[in-house]
This record gives C-alpha cells, sequence and structure tokens, in this order.
C-alpha cells in the first residue's frame, strides 16, 4: 500500500512537470532534462524524507516495528528509483501521445492564472492572516477529540470487526470458568524462594488458585489465574502489583511472565517507542526541508502545520471510532504508525509546493511566487493525494480493527493535508510572511518586485 501510493505520488509530479515542458519545448528529450533538472529534487527529498523517516523505526523496542522500518523504507526506494530512471525513459520513448487525447503541444503553455486553485489562491490572498489563523483555529478544534483517543490498546475480540470462532469460543469458556483461566500468569524464581514467592502471590488481589512451588530447570515455578480478563485494563493492573510483591522477596530474583504480562510490557515497549521516534523524525525532516529550501522559517512553519494536520486527523478519528464505527479503542502503536506515514508522506505535498513557490519566488517576487506554486501544483498535488488516500483507504476492507483504524486515518489525513493544509494554510503563510519564508538564504534580502494580484 505505501509503496504504491506514494511511486504513483512521484510519477504524477514528474509527470505533469514533463507535460508542462512539453508546452515550452519542441524537443521531448529537452522538456524531460527540464522536468528532472526541476521536479527531480524534490521528488528525491520526499523519497528521502520518507525512506529516513521509516529507518528511525529501526530504533524501536519492539521487533515487529524494527522488522518493518527497512523493509518500507527499500520499497519506497525502489519506488523512487524506478520513477526517476524507468518512468523518463518511457515517456521520452512514447513520445506525447502518451498524453492523449487531450497531446501538450510547443508553444500552448497554459497560464497559471487560470484554473481553481489559481482562484482559491487570489482569494486567500486578500486577507491571508485571516485566513492562516481561521484554519488553524479549526485544524485545532478538530484536534480536541484526541481527549477521547483510547489508544491503550484492544483485546482479544476488540481486535476483530466480526466474530471469528476464536473469539467466541473464549466467550463460551468465559462464562463458564475464571476469567484469566487458559492464560495463566506465570512467575520464575530462586530454588530457595519458592514458598516466599506463594505467599507473596496469594497477598496480591486480583489472583486465585495460586500453585504450589515446582522445581524447573533449575528454578522456582508458580503459576496463578487472573481474576480479571487477561487482556483487560484489570489484569495489566495485576501483573504491576504481581511484579511489585514478587520482587520485594529478598534473592528471588523473579521474574513474572505469561501473555497478558507479555501483552502489558509491549504495550510500555510502544510507548517508549513513540516517544523516542517521533522527535527523531521531525528533526530529520527539519533537516531535510532546510537543506532543500536553504531556510529554517519555512521548515519551522511546514513542520508546524504538518505535526497541526496530525493532530486534527487523530482527534478526528477518535470521533469516528468511538462514535460511528463503535471500536472498543485503539492498539498502542497506533498513534505511532500515522504519525510515521502522514508526517513522512504529508511533507511530501508541502515540498512539492515549496520548492515550487521557491522557484517562482526567485523570478517573481514571494507574492506572486505563493499564488504561482500554488495555481501550478495544485492539480498534481491534489491528484496525488486522492491517490495515497484511495490506496490506504482499502486497508478499511479488512477484517482486523488495528488496519482498518490505520487506513481511515491515513486516508482522512492526506485528504485533510492535500485540501486545506497544503492549498489553504501553507499558502496563506506565505502571503502573509513574504519573502522572510525563506529566511535567513539570499531570497529573504531580495528586495520585493512591484506586484499585482491577478484579475479573475
Amino acid at each position: 500500500v505505501l509503496v504504491f501510493g506514494a511511486g504513483t505520488d512521484y510519477a504524477l509530479l514528474l509527470t505533469a512537470r514533463y507535460r508542462e515542458e512539453l508546452r515550452r519545448h519542441e524537443d521531448r528529450h529537452a522538456a524531460m532534462r527540464v522536468a528532472i533538472r526541476r521536479a527531480g529534487p524534490a521528488i528525491v527529498a520526499s523519497a528521502g524524507t520518507v525512506i529516513l523517516s521509516l529507518l528511525a523505526l529501526s530504533l524501536a523496542e519492539l521487533n515487529s516495528t524494527k522488522g518493518l522500518g527497512p523493509v518500507l523504507a527499500i520499497g519506497v526506494g525502489v519506488a523512487l528509483l524506478s520513477m526517476m530512471t524507468l518512468l523518463p525513459a518511457l515517456l521520452v520513448i512514447t513520445g506525447r501521445w502518451m498524453f492523449w487525447p487531450a497531446k501538450p503541444t510547443y508553444g500552448s503553455a497554459e497560464p497559471t492564472s487560470r484554473g481553481f486553485w489559481a482562484r482559491t489562491g487570489r482569494r486567500i490572498a486578500v486577507r491571508p492572516r485571516v485566513v492562516w489563523v481561521t484554519t488553524a483555529l479549526i485544524l485545532g478544534v478538530m484536534a480536541l477529540g484526541l481527549i477521547g483517543l483510547k489508544a491503550n490498546g484492544l483485546t482479544n475480540a476488540q481486535s476483530f470487526r466480526g466474530h471469528p470462532e476464536s473469539v467466541v469460543g473464549q466467550s463460551v469458556i468465559d462464562q463458564h470458568f475464571p476469567a484469566g483461566a487458559g492464560q495463566p500468569v506465570q512467575v520464575f524464581g530462586t530454588p530457595a524462594s519458592g514458598a516466599q514467592l506463594a505467599a507473596a502471590l496469594r497477598s496480591v488481589p486480583g489472583l486465585t488458585g495460586v500453585t504450589s512451588p515446582a522445581t524447573v530447570a533449575g528454578h522456582s515455578y508458580l503459576e496463578a489465574t487472573l481474576t480479571s480478563a487477561p487482556d483487560s485494563q484489570a489484569a495489566y493492573a495485576t501483573i504491576d502489583r504481581i511484579r511489585d510483591a514478587v520482587h520485594a522477596v529478598p534473592g528471588s530474583d523473579a521474574l513474572v511472565g505469561g501473555n497478558t504480562a507479555i501483552n502489558l510490557d509491549v504495550q510500555r515497549a510502544s510507548t517508549h517507542d513513540r516517544n523516542l521516534i517521533i522527535p527523531i523524525v521531525l528533526l530529520v525532516v527539519f533537516v531535510i526541508l532546510a537543506l532543500l529550501l536553504r531556510a529554517l522559517v519555512a521548515p519551522v512553519m511546514l513542520i508546524a502545520t504538518v505535526v497541526l494536520s496530525f493532530a486534527a486527523t487523530l482527534g478526528v478519528s477518535a470521533l469516528f471510532f468511538d462514535h460511528v464505527f463503535n471500536f472498543g479503542g485503539a492498539d498502542t502503536s497506533f498513534p505511532l504508525f500515522v504519525f510515521v506515514f502522514l508526517v513522512a508522506l504529508g511533507i511530501d505535498y508541502n515540498i512539492f509546493l515549496m520548492t515550487r513557490v521557491r522557484e517562482e519566488a526567485k523570478r517573481h517576487g514571494a507574492r506572486t511566487g505563493a499564488l504561482t506554486g500554488l495555481s501550478a501544483t495544485g492539480g498534481v498535488i491534489t491528484a496525488a493525494g486522492a491517490v495515497l488516500a484511495g490506496t490506504f483507504a482499502v486497508l478499511g476492507t479488512l477484517p482486523v480493527t488495528f488496519l482498518t483504524e490505520l487506513g481511515f486515518a491515513v486516508a482522512f489525513g492526506v485528504l485533510l493535508d492535500t485540501l486545506v493544509v497544503r492549498s489553504v494554510l501553507v499558502t496563506a503563510l506565505n502571503l502573509d510572511l513574504g519573502r522572510w519564508v525563506w529566511w535567513p538564504s539570499r531570497l529573504a534580502r531580495q528586495p520585493a518586485p512591484e506586484e499585482e494580484l491577478p484579475s479573475d
């Protein structure tokens, strides 16, 4: 899903720029050279952002997350290689008829002052500060839904959207046996501490059926049955109490295991991974943007808008999960994966937009650059966002709750970023900040030419 969506994005950006250059160059080889020179840095920077963000997952504690990062990064790298080598060759070989029935003809350059996105830019330019403040406030209100996001794990039953036989069978067992039957808590300790560990276990509320200590492979081994469902928050709290109790036994070197303990440790590892990887991804994105745009203000502005979009996406997703889909919550890794996909992929569209804005600003000034950049890239970026959102929305057809939630959140976030954040919020900020968005580069000190808004 990721490779297909990202690869299509890169293909659309290059093809759109090539089509644009075919109207300016009679020779299609020359048109492709210019297209690659102009669009190539943005595509490479976008893919680099995604690849490095995914490689940051390698720092995770969870092996499932750690192993996923390099696999996804390799996939995006192969997509980038294909779009920058095979695709240009095929486009040049096939010629202009590839765009039939609306083949671009030499000398028929389309004016950037027409079209939906050009009109949108002119409307924003009337009062850009009012537009970006209002948009930011609306996104902030959407982010308030984060209060209801329950990303503390899903029970086994909640992990499926239907009722598979395993869940039905477990519900039958729960009706006739203690809730934790079949998934006992396991405690290991030194051989001499068996009796003390048994006494400590019997003092912990939420347990029943504590066994007598047995010697297994040179260790004291005990089992106990949870009175709460083994995948519930109450059971996790009981595991913490068990660990406190057995660790207090001197010289026991006690370890607490079992499925419930494993799930609890997975949740905490997910929290650790999220707190570690999110700042690293933000730093990687900032560095790439600063190098590409040769500025410091623009990267800060773009990262702030994407993070606001991410928060709004999680807020809206939480409302839909609770009140529309009636899911029991979200997986503990849900915020991390949504962040990595949305920030790494969402920043793509800002890179596509801002590289074109910078190109136009160098020739025509910051104001005209912002408007021309939006009108020139608006259509292709919207199409790319629609493709990416569609590919992730397919995950919603799967019976696994986590994948459905991930697909919904990423699809909604990509559309929000494409249609609102990139087109409205970023453009309004560009117009309001003017040439200072490029500080401290030379472009920020370039005198602004006399600019007028194109008339409707």
